[in-house]
Order: C-alpha cells, then sequence, then structure tokens
C-alpha cells in the first residue's frame, strides 16, 4: 500500500501580507503616518518642512509622555482618566509659585500634588480593588476642584512660565543644519527608560503578567497592590512633568491646560497596539500613536472641518486603526 504526500499549497498573498504585519505590528503604523503626511503635503504643498517637522514633534511629545503614562497603566487592564487633571495641577502650581520661590522649591511644590494623587489611585485600585476608571476619574474631579480652590489663593500674585520651561518647551537647536527641538532632550531619556522599563526589568514583566493573567501572578507570590501603587505613583509623576513641558509650550497657565490630552493619550495607546483588556502592547507603537494623532489634528486643521465633523472623523480613524491592528493579530 503506497501512500501519497499531500504538499501544502502556496499561502495565498493576502496572508502573507496579514502575517508579515502580524510579525512587525509596526509597520501599518508607519505606513499610516507616511500616507498622512503625504496627503497633508498634496493639500497643502511645501507645508512639510524642517519647521513643520520640529512643531510637529513639539506637540506630539506632552501627548506621547501622556500616553505612556496610559500604555502602562492599560498593560494591566486598568487606566489612568487623572494624568490631565495632574499634568494642569502641576504647570499651574510651577507658574504660580515661580514668581515667589526658588525654581527648585517651585519644582517639588509642583510634584507634591502628583505623587499624592498617584499615591492615591495606587491605594484605591491595588488595596481597595476600586476600578481604575472609576478611581481616577474621581481623583480627577477631586483634584480640578482642590485646584479652582488653590487659584482664588494666589489670583492676587500673578503667574509666570519660567524662562527655562520656554526654552525646554518651544526652544530649537541647530544640529548638523537641522532645528531639533529642545523638548527632545528630555523626551529622548524618559522614553529609553519606559521602554527599557517594560521590556528589560521585573517591574515591567509584572505589569504584562497582572494584565495576562491577574490570579495567577497573585499566586506567584506577587504583591499585587505593590505593583499598582508603583505604576499609578510612576504614571503621576511622569503627567507632573508633561504638564511642566507642556506649559512651557503653551505659555498660558489655565485650569484646563491639559486635560484635551487625555482622551487623545488613550487613542494614541491604542492605536500603538496596547490591549485595553491588559497584557499586550509596549511604547514604541504608542509614540507613533501620538505622532498621527498629531498629524491628523494638522490635517484637519487645514481642511477647516467643523469641530463636530472633525471628532466624528478623529473617531472614525481611531475605531478603523484600532479594528485593523486587532484584526491583523488575531489571524497571526
Amino acid at each position: 500500500m503506497s501512500t501519497t504526500a499531500i504538499t501544502p499549497g502556496p499561502v495565498p498573498f493576502g496572508r502573507r501580507i496579514k502575517r508579515f504585519m502580524a510579525d512587525r505590528p509596526l509597520i501599518p503604523l508607519i505606513i499610516l503616518l507616511v500616507i498622512l503626511v503625504v496627503i497633508l503635503q498634496i493639500l497643502r504643498p511645501g507645508i512639510v518642512n524642517e519647521r513643520w517637522i520640529a512643531n510637529t514633534i513639539k506637540f506630539a511629545i506632552p501627548l506621547a509622555i501622556l500616553a505612556g503614562c496610559q500604555t502602562m497603566t492599560m498593560l494591566t487592564g486598568g487606566i489612568d482618566l487623572s494624568v490631565g487633571t495632574v499634568a494642569t495641577m502641576s504647570a499651574f502650581i510651577m507658574a504660580t509659585q515661580i514668581v515667589s520661590q526658588d525654581p527648585a522649591v517651585a519644582f517639588l511644590l509642583a510634584m507634591m500634588p502628583a505623587v499624592l494623587i498617584g499615591l492615591v489611585n495606587g491605594i484605591g485600585v491595588g488595596v481597595f480593588r476600586v476600578h481604575p476608571l472609576i478611581m481616577t476619574l474621581g481623583t480627577s474631579l477631586i483634584g480640578t476642584g482642590c485646584l479652582q480652590v488653590y487659584q482664588r489663593t494666589v489670583i492676587a500674585s500673578g503667574a509666570k512660565i519660567p524662562d527655562f520651561l520656554a526654552w525646554l518647551g518651544t526652544g530649537v537647536t541647530p544640529v548638523l543644519g537641522f532645528a531639533f527641538p529642545n523638548a527632545l532632550l528630555l523626551f529622548v531619556p524618559l522614553a529609553a527608560l519606559i521602554v527599557f522599563t517594560l521590556a528589560r526589568t521585573g517591574f515591567g514583566r509584572l505589569l504584562y503578567a497582572v494584565g495576562d493573567n491577574e490570579r495567577a501572578t497573585r499566586l506567584s507570590g506577587v504583591q499585587y497592590w505593590q505593583v499598582i501603587t508603583a505604576l499609578y505613583v510612576t504614571s503621576s509623576v511622569l503627567a507632573g512633568i508633561t504638564g511642566l513641558l507642556y506649559i512651557g509650550l503653551i505659555k498660558a497657565p489655565s485650569l484646563s491646560l491639559a486635560e484635551p490630552l487625555v482622551l487623545p493619550s488613550v487613542a494614541a495607546a491604542v492605536i500603538g497596539g496596547t490591549s485595553i483588556f491588559g497584557g499586550r502592547g509596549g511604547y514604541t507603537g504608542t509614540i507613533i500613536g501620538a505622532l498621527i494623532l498629531t498629524v491628523l489634528t494638522t490635517l484637519l486643521t487645514i481642511l477647516q472641518m467643523p469641530e463636530g465633523a472633525r471628532r466624528i472623523l478623529f473617531g472614525l480613524i481611531v475605531l478603523f486603526v484600532t479594528a485593523a491592528y486587532l484584526r491583523i493579530v488575531e489571524d497571526k
């Protein structure tokens, strides 16, 4: 009795493309970013130049740092809706305290609410098991109220943007003929630290483990509440640093300075491939997601879309990119 070997047929081209994209999830994001830049150049010839690139990077960096907060919390299956309030509080306190305090003292005072809110979030989520969305939303509202009360106590003294923050937020440094935003001096080390922490440290592995299977992580002896508390304190500190950078960029302290960045920071993390259910994602994709949203904002501005239409299109693109990414992962 003879047996005939069955040779598999050729893999369809479409499936090969899906496998290629699944093995290299950053490539679809880079392709989308390039497409948006090309469309922008077609609609407004000459806009994509050295100055535009520098400005795009300046505005993408605060969003990317806040999106890093979301990436880390989402890896555990959580979310941090208080980052906008924390950033706003740190920025506003810095701008008002620098009038009468030494810069180092003003910095410490500005970062105190960030550490406190992060600690409260971590204890609420890690110890008392409050859902992260509810916990961080609650601390965000409390922080906003406290900031409004604080404003009344300093309204007579005024506010000032420190020169070094303005230099960091808006300045550029010529390097080999290209104008590099000074904000990269802060962002590059921070981004490298986040990427290294997630990929090479025990704390990073614990974040993935908690998001993938919290029960198994607990049974293995991991102190869940310690991991979560450290996570939310880290997230708030990063948000506080973002606020200081952002006020140097905007140069106008207000009670809602960084609030508009909260939902885009979540969107940037999701577009970058971080699962809202936890256990999967990374910061490199989040950075590209922040660049995509920044370029998209410029594109919608050039098209002079009404605010309502811009929100609709913004939401549709976010949903499309997220669905496409999930489809690629599922077909892997």
